[in-house]
C-alpha cells in the first residue's frame, strides 16, 4: 500500500444571496449585464479557469428567479446551494455542502459574486503563496490614500496611519477545516463577521495578506458597471 500523501484539493465558495441596495436596481447586482454576460458569469468563468480549482459552490437567495437562467462555464462543475441571511451564512451553507466530500487541510477560496475581473494570475498567486502556510490569507492592496477618520457629523477626528494598512478583496483562502470551524464558532458566540478573514483571526490566527491588483473590484455603485467593462476589456487585449 502506498503512503504517498494526496496533495490537498482546492474548493471555491461563491456568495451570491445579496441583493445589492446600493445599485439601486430591481436586479441583484450580481445579476446586472456588463458587456456580453451578467455579473455573475464573467465571475464564474474566471474564478473556474484556474485549473486547480475542484468545484464552485454558488450559494443564492431564497427567492433568487435568475440563477436557473445564467449561462455556466461548460468546462466547471458548478451547483447553487441555498445562502443565508448574512454573507457569512452564505459561505457557512457553502461549506456545509461540501462536506461530505472536503477533507479539512483542502483549501477553500471564497470570492465575491459581484468582483467579475479576477485575474487568474490572482488566483494563481494566491494559491502558490499560501500552499504551504499554515493558516492562509487573501488577496488585499496596500492603502495608498491618505486615510482620515470622522466623527458622527462627519468632523475629521484624526489622520489615521497607513503604513501596513491594506483593503481586503476576494478570494480569501483557507483551510476547510479551520474555515468550518471558525464561521461555526463565531456564528454561535454572536460574533461580527464581515469577511472570511476576520472569522479566522477571531479564531485566534492570523491570515497572511498577498497583494493582487487593483482592477479586482466589487461591483457597488452604478459606475462600477462601466469601469469594471473597461478593466474587462484590457484584460482581453493582453490576452
Amino acid at each position: 500500500m502506498s503512503n504517498k500523501l494526496v496533495p490537498p484539493r482546492f474548493w471555491a465558495v461563491v456568495p451570491a444571496a445579496g441583493v445589492g441596495k446600493r445599485m439601486g436596481s430591481q436586479i441583484p447586482k450580481q445579476y446586472l449585464p456588463l458587456g456580453d454576460r451578467l455579473v455573475i458569469e464573467h465571475t464564474l468563468t474566471h474564478l473556474a479557469a484556474h485549473p486547480k480549482i475542484n468545484r464552485i459552490i454558488v450559494a443564492i437567495g431564497a427567492d433568487d428567479g435568475y440563477w436557473e437562467n445564467i449561462a455556466c462555464p461548460d468546462t466547471a462543475d458548478i451547483f447553487a446551494v441555498a445562502g443565508g441571511e448574512e454573507r457569512c451564512d452564505s459561505v457557512f451553507n457553502g461549506l456545509q455542502a461540501l462536506r461530505s466530500e472536503a477533507k479539512a487541510d483542502d483549501w477553500v477560496l471564497v470570492h465575491d459574486a459581484a468582483r467579475p475581473c479576477l485575474r487568474v494570475a490572482d488566483v494563481e498567486r494566491l494559491i502558490n503563496t499560501l500552499g504551504n502556510h499554515p493558516v492562509g490569507g487573501i488577496l488585499g492592496l496596500p492603502v495608498a490614500d491618505t486615510m482620515k477618520r470622522s466623527d458622527a457629523t462627519g468632523l475629521i477626528v484624526e489622520t489615521v496611519s497607513r503604513e501596513r494598512l491594506w483593503r481586503a478583496l476576494t478570494p480569501q483562502m483557507f483551510r476547510f477545516g479551520m474555515l468550518y470551524d471558525a464561521l461555526l464558532s463565531a456564528k454561535n458566540s454572536g460574533a461580527i463577521i464581515t469577511d472570511e478573514a476576520s472569522a479566522i483571526e477571531w479564531a485566534g490566527f492570523s491570515p497572511r495578506m498577498v497583494e493582487g491588483h487593483a482592477d479586482n473590484i466589487k461591483i457597488t455603485q452604478p459606475q462600477d458597471l462601466s469601469l469594471a467593462a473597461l478593466y474587462l476589456q484590457q484584460q482581453e487585449q493582453h490576452l
